[in-house]
């Protein structure tokens, strides 16, 4: 058995390294905390090659002492904290003293500092040997200039991913850091290129508006609240604004961005019933606690923190947020119902799918075309007619002649179903079963919102919303399927001012995003204009363009069909805001339309279309035996 023998302090440098320095994310993280617990309202973060060829951090902190240069990069060297009293009342971002140490001993480190009045100092570190020291000129803060990350630990660079996945984790640390130190101004570029700036100005609003776009901004809401023990302020997106992932939520305590399940599901508790499934909201929860009830102490990274009273705050911000909600984007929503501008929540509401069939009445809230009077019965001013073999006839799937015996001619020359799939009742197995299981109904009436249908005897009731909806989908999906996307020209351009992250997601997507007939060129920092749009877009277009935009966010490779399925259920939603006046030849077409989609019983989002009450049924709410 080999004997056991201490490791050399290069060799132990290194080790420990990689519990700090994991990515170049990892290093712009721990410098920029460094800055900003320097005191700095300045930083300046360039990089190029993601991070892995050169990072450079500067600030206008206090800087460093020259005789402490050294020390700054020694383990375990720090001015933060003294003893271990000091771990229980944390109060600045970094506090183990090894993020220096640590960096340097995987790469290249060139610093240059100077404090107030003094002369500055520029060293240079290598593989954790410290290679020169000079003076040199240099204003007040410090400049870290990071080159060739993880040269002596080639290992390390396997686990790395793609080149983009490495930018986007460095602009996602920046914008979290950004967004909790509102009165600091941060320049973040990527070789040359600015990919965010913000004003230092101490607007939260605003530096949202830096980092997420000003349309996102623009419809957030501020939320307050405070107790003995917290202080909770912030934005929160209003519900008709939300994203595909949990990745738009920030908390941060003190200033430190944290990840807390328990806080995240507190945010979504607040929303309550107001999101649709699988959509999460855009908020920045900034906490002020005292460091007492805080251990930081948990993890190198420091993202995850141990909360005293946790439940406490949990129910502050949950009532944070949903006075928020009831105080204002109710009203506001109320008048976007009435412009046509939003879907009212009324047509997202399901069915009451109880035993008691009939109890299916939606709340009575106003839409669209609605009438200041009480629901009219339109009662089917004709009946249905049997076909008249007397009259010339013509179609894919039977033609009728004058006479009986050419008729019958003409007939045996068909296929059974036609020679034009396109027009073809039954597409597949799977919609020959569902549309042999809706039967085909007749026309009997309308009420202010409902189709009335029957087949022998049992009675329909139609939802003309979920069912224009379901007709809308199907129309928008076949036309995405079949890549033949008719283009209309805008007279004014839209400029889409997009965040950072978004920014360099829909770039590495543009290609994928023209098969649905939306054309994006580069159009200055973190923006793009569209020229044209497709004409399956009925109205609200950047808004439309936007949801679809945020879909492709989140979609993972190999999905384009089921994206064609997403975008064509939210344009049908775009399309249909609500119920109109229908003749009765329109809900004839209705009816008969819904027997030729994939499922005539549900809607793009898996709303009823329709509801069945059979003889018995009915015979039962009369009580009737006969």
């Amino acid at each position: 058995m080999p004997k056991i023998h201490e490791l050399s302090e290069t060799l132990t440098n290194q080790i420990a390294a990689g519990e700090v320095i994991e990515r170049p994310a990892s290093v712009v993280k721990e410098l920029v905390e460094n800055s900003l617990d320097a005191g700095a309202t300045r930083i300046r973060v360039d990089f190029v090659d993601a991070g892995l060829k050169q990072i450079v951090v500067q600030d206008n902190g206090t800087g460093i002492e020259r005789d402490q240069v050294d020390l700054a990069f020694t383990r375990h060297a720090t001015s933060k904290i003294s003893n271990e009293h000091d771990l229980f009342k944390v109060s600045t971002l970094g506090f183990r003293g090894e993020a220096l140490a640590s960096i340097s001993a995987v790469s290249h480190v060139e610093i240059l500092t100077a404090t107030d009045g003094a002369i500055g100092t520029r060293a240079t570190f290598s593989g954790g040997n410290k290679k020169g020291q000079e003076d040199a000129a240099s204003q007040k803060g410090t400049k870290i200039t990071v080159q060739d990350l993880f040269f002596n630990t080639p290992a390390r660079l396997k686990y790395l991913r793609s080149p983009r996945t490495e930018i986007m984790k460095i602009v996602d640390i920046i914008n979290r850091l950004a967004l909790g130190y509102p009165q600091v101004s941060f320049t973040l570029s990527n070789t040359g290129k600015i990919l965010l700036r913000t004003t230092g100005n101490g607007n939260l609003k605003q530096t949202v508006a830096n980092v997420y776009g000003r349309h996102i901004a623009e419809k957030m809401e501020d939320i307050e609240a405070e107790d003995t023990d917290f202080k909770v302020t912030g934005l929160i997106s209003k519900p008709e604004l939300t994203r595909s992932t949990r990745n738009f939520i920030s908390i941060l305590l003190n200033g430190r961005y944290i990840r807390n399940f328990q806080l995240n599901t507190a945010i979504m508790d607040g929303y309550g019933s107001k999101l649709e499934v699988r959509h999460y909201p855009i908020a920045v929860v900034s906490i002020k606690v005292d460091p007492l009830l805080v251990d930081v102490n948990v993890h190198p990274t420091k993202q995850e923190v141990r909360l005293s009273k946790e439940k406490e705050l949990s129910r502050l911000i949950t009532t944070a947020i949903s006075n928020a909600l009831v105080e204002k984007v109710e009203q506001t929503s109320a008048f976007a119902n009435l412009e046509n501008k939003r879907e009212t929540l009324v047509d997202q509401l399901q069915f009451n799918l109880n035993q008691d069939v009939v109890n299916t009445e939606r709340k009575e809230v106003s839409e669209i075309h609605d009438q200041v009077e009480k629901p009219k019965f339109k009662a089917a001013k004709e009946t249905g007619k049997y076909v008249d073999l007397n009259i010339p006839r013509e179609n894919d799937k039977y033609i009728i002649t004058k006479t009986w015996d050419q008729n019958v001619e003409e007939q045996q020359k068909l296929t059974p179903f036609g020679a034009s799939p396109a027009n073809q009742e039954v597409i597949s197995s799977g919609d020959e079963v569902l549309a042999n299981n809706l039967p085909r109904l007749a026309y009997v009436g309308q009420t202010d919102t409902y189709i009335i249908a029957e087949n022998e005897g049992d009675l329909f009731l139609i939802d003309q919303v979920a069912a224009r909806r379901r007709l809308q989908f199907e129309k928008t999906y076949q036309i995405l399927a079949s890549k033949k996307i008719v283009q209309q020209g805008l007279l004014t351009p839209i400029v889409l001012e997009l965040g950072n992250l978004d920014f360099i997601q829909i770039k590495d997507k543009l290609e994928q995003i023209k098969q649905i007939g939306i054309y994006l060129e580069e159009f200055g920092q973190n923006s793009f204009i569209v020229r044209s749009y497709p004409t399956w877009i009925h109205e609200n277009i950047e808004e439309t363009i936007r949801q679809i935009l945020d879909s492709y966010l989140n979609l993972d490779k190999g999905q384009s069909e089921k994206l064609f399925k997403r975008v064509a259920e939210m344009e049908a939603k775009h399309a249909v805001t609500g119920k109109i006046d229908l003749s009765a030849a329109e809900a004839k077409q209705i009816i008969s339309d819904l027997r030729k989609t994939a499922d005539p019983y549900h809607d793009a989002s898996g709303r009823l279309v329709l509801v069945r009450m059979s003889q018995n049924e009915l015979k039962k709410m009369f009580k009737r035996d006969d």
